[in-house]
């Protein structure tokens, strides 16, 4: 797993131990000539003596990783692309499943595994340490907001989640937290503005880790996301949901098995390209902050104890 991603899977009880994969600093010794920290991985790849090895991601790169394990049997998708399926010793799948994780869930059938569907997220005890002595958040009511994306396509207008925030704050959540990475603060700028002007709306964009970020998933009373991690990583920790989807086939990439909460505007026949800003924003533009504020009442009024 790329290392800047691994927490998010690090303290899994029923995983001995996570490779990370550190992309950022191979590139560059590579582009250096230098080879050492590339011999490390294969190394740590290696090691363990893996009997059988899945690539459940099908493509080039992972097919490489699978076979640099030297497992004797390595398993792949069926419709493993960029070559990737050349580097397996058998294939599976993806049968008539459409969602992602079913897909993966076929591959590991038809290698004789019969899967057991968990989708549970573990923050770790050190990040809900670090949350539990959060002098804003510990004790609170709040609500997160992840109004970032890597494509532009993919995010609800900024503006609107900054109308959303105070309609939040006056249905009792106690504090409404902006959440992101460091690199997406430009994107958020409506929104930090509030945090600026109003002590309950947190900036938390760019300050916490993985781990971090999950533990403060973990006690969220609601999140409101665009299709990002926050957004699945807010189904793999069972916190109440809205999912904001324009240019994304959700019934491939949805939040698993959370379709209800995401809310949608595309007509039958309507392409899903996330690559097409243009076409992606107009489809995003289509959700209304009243739309919102709806979902959030009705799950108001069916409370739960996370809610």
């Amino acid at each position: 797993m790329q290392d800047i991603f691994a927490d998010a899977v690090r303290f899994h009880p029923d995983l001995t131990g996570v490779i990370e994969f550190p992309r950022h600093e191979l590139s560059r010794s590579i582009r250096g000539g230098r080879v050492g920290p590339l011999a490390e991985f294969v190394r740590r790849l290696r090691t363990p003596r893996y009997d059988i090895v899945f690539d459940l991601q099908g493509l080039l790169r992972s097919g490489v990783f699978a076979r640099l394990t030297g497992a004797a049997r390595r398993v792949g998708p069926a419709d493993a692309r960029e070559g990737g399926w050349i580097f397996y010793t058998e294939r599976h799948g993806p049968g008539g499943a459409s969602h992602s994780v079913d897909r993966m869930l076929e591959v590991l059938r038809g290698a004789g595994v019969p899967p057991i569907v968990d989708t549970r997220l573990y923050p770790g005890e050190a990040a809900r340490a670090a949350l539990a002595r959060d002098r804003e958040l510990a004790g609170r009511r709040y609500a997160i907001l992840a109004p970032t994306s890597r494509w532009p396509g993919k995010r609800w207008p900024i503006e609107r989640f900054a109308s959303l925030a105070p309609q939040l704050l006056a249905r009792g959540y106690e504090r409404v937290v902006i959440v992101g990475s460091r690199t997406e603060r430009e994107q958020c700028e409506p929104l930090l503005h509030l945090a600026a002007s109003d002590p309950r709306v947190v900036d938390r964009v760019g300050s916490t880790s993985i781990a971090e970020l999950m533990a403060m998933i973990e006690h969220a009373s609601l999140v409101v996301a665009n299709d990002s991690a926050v957004l699945h990583m807010s189904v793999g920790l069972a916190r109440p949901l809205i999912a904001l989807y324009g240019p994304t086939d959700t019934a491939t990439v949805g939040p698993y098995g959370r379709r209800d909460d995401v809310l949608q505007h595309v007509q039958p026949g309507e392409r899903f390209d996330h690559k097409d800003r243009a076409h992606g924003e107009s489809l995003m533009r289509r959700i209304e902050v009243d739309e919102v504020v709806s979902r959030v009442d009705r799950l108001l009024s069916h409370p739960s104890p996370s809610t």
